[in-house]
């Protein structure tokens, strides 16, 4: 039985005491022991990890000593307790800091710590970024009770999951140097996987032999442009080629453990075309059926079971689509890094780079606008490791030429483009213009115009106009314009 007095009838109950307040996560020990092995040994600020910055310190005076050591050491001076002493007196913050009394303490204290500054100063980065995961915590909170004026909660959770990614990657561009050996290592495990699979195809296929053979396949941070005037057959081959990735690792099997490395995920962004428009070209390449005859029910009973068939075949393949329209740059890397880590991926089609929208609320000028855009998806490909296909108008200025073949200056904004690809690549179809400039019938000029597009029906030039890894030169198609197919010539 309990020797506590009851309490009186009617009595109210005694207050629970209160929580003792909660304080961020640190710990003031760990950034001592940090500061003073730095100190002690100015060699101990080299062997840290380069991620760890003033601002990470939990106690803003040893930020700044922080900071102050960083910054001589830096410029291949000595930092001590004497010399911090002649810095902080200068600017009159000794007293702040304790003065130099608490700056010979640090050393004293952490001189035999050294050895263990790596695991402090990890310790320190680490509580750090909880702190600011807190932070980022109550943000989201305070959006989501107080929205900003036209703010919609689709707007908050893209601003919630850009701000958690940038948290979560964290000095992870921050590399810095690597020695030779890693660089070379990686270069020959490039050409040990190529030389084992038997082809000339190190990256993912493309499914075009010739582009292939060029290309040497599409590689992990590499941008892509895929240029063309309207009609020439821009997005049919960029869906053409995301089939064919998709297609390979949908039917890599046991017997073939390498197919599926010449495929994979793709993740389509659709900026103009409707999801269902994609499918429907998808469906009439593989059905062989036109397009418009499926959309408008005009198809036999045999075709339509075909094109039952050939859904029921495809409905498992690795290709997602994206039709948001005006997205911004910055969504769009949110949503590539949510595929990678709910799907994987393995390449990413941005149909047209003119419709993504820069992330900055200031633009100066539709130049600087598709420069960000450019710089965002290189880095997009960069850090996601995949490579990224972008399609791209081309200026009219190509209609005025005699001969229309499209050249690096037709792009629109042509100097963020060209200086941000590492492949620009233009589709050309001859039969387009010359089926639009017929002759009179019954004259020279109009045998003379027959024997030219009988030689390019049907064809198509994807022409390679920079290719920062290998030769500039023109790979020959096949282009089923009733299927908006491209295919690879026969030899």
């Amino acid at each position: 039985m309990s020797n506590q007095p009851a309490l009186p009838l009617g009595a109210p109950a005694a207050a629970a005491p209160a929580p003792a307040p909660r304080s961020a996560p640190h710990n003031l020990e760990a950034e001592q022991a940090l500061l003073g092995a730095i100190l002690f040994d100015n060699e101990t600020f080299n062997r840290i990890t380069p991620d760890l910055r003033d601002h990470h310190f939990y106690d803003p005076v040893h930020g700044r000593i922080f900071a102050a050591c960083a910054d001589m050491i830096n410029a291949g001076q000595l930092a001590d307790g004497l010399t911090l002493k002649e810095r902080f007196a200068r600017d009159g913050g000794i007293k702040e800091i304790g003065g130099a009394v608490y700056l010979m303490q640090l050393m004293d204290r952490a001189a035999p710590l050294s050895a263990q500054a790596q695991a402090y100063a990890g310790l320190i980065l680490d509580l750090a970024m909880r702190r600011q995961l807190i932070h980022v915590g109550s943000t989201i909170t305070e959006l989501a009770q107080n929205p900003p004026d036209g703010a919609q909660a689709k707007e908050i959770i893209e601003e919630a999951e850009r701000s958690l990614f940038s948290l979560a990657e964290s000095g992870s561009t921050n590399k810095g140097f690597q020695d030779f050996k890693t660089a070379i290592t990686a270069s020959i495990e490039v050409a040990t996987a190529a030389k084992n699979r038997g082809s000339d195809v190190s990256g993912i296929s493309t499914g075009f032999r010739d582009v292939d053979h060029l290309l040497g396949g599409l590689h992990g941070s590499d941008l892509l442009i895929l240029a063309g005037r309207p009609s020439m057959g821009k997005t049919a081959f960029a869906l053409n080629l995301a089939m064919n990735v998709a297609r390979i690792k949908q039917k890599a099997t046991e017997s073939d453990p390498n197919a599926e490395h010449f495929g994979g995920t793709v993740g389509f962004f659709s900026l103009e075309m409707s999801g269902e428009q994609l499918a429907t070209r998808i469906l009439s390449d593989f059905a062989e059926i036109e397009s418009h005859r499926i959309r408008q029910g005009k198809i036999s009973g045999d075709e339509y079971a075909r094109l039952a068939d050939s859904a029921a075949m495809l409905h498992t393949l690795p290709l997602h689509v994206d039709e948001t329209g005006g997205i911004s740059i910055g969504m769009l890397h949110n949503r590539a890094r949510r595929l990678k880590r709910t799907h994987g991926l393995d390449l990413i089609v941005v149909d047209y780079l003119q419709l993504v929208t820069s992330s900055s609320k200031k633009s100066d000028g539709r130049v600087q606008e598709v420069s960000e855009v450019t710089q965002g998806l290189k880095a997009m490909a960069k850090d996601l490791q995949v490579p990224v296909l972008a399609l791209s108008q081309l200026s009219r200025q190509v209609e005025s030429r005699e001969d229309k073949r499209p050249q690096l200056s037709d792009l629109r904004e042509s100097g963020s483009i060209e200086q941000d690809a590492d492949i620009v690549m233009f589709v050309y179809r001859e039969e387009y213009y010359l089926s639009r400039a017929e002759p009179e019938k019954g004259t020279e000029a109009h045998l003379n115009w027959q024997v030219k597009k009988d030689a390019v029906a049907n064809r198509a030039e994807l022409i390679i106009g920079k290719n920062r890894h290998g030769p500039i030169e023109t790979v020959h198609l096949n282009f089923h314009g009733q299927y908006t197919r491209f295919s690879s010539i026969a030899r």
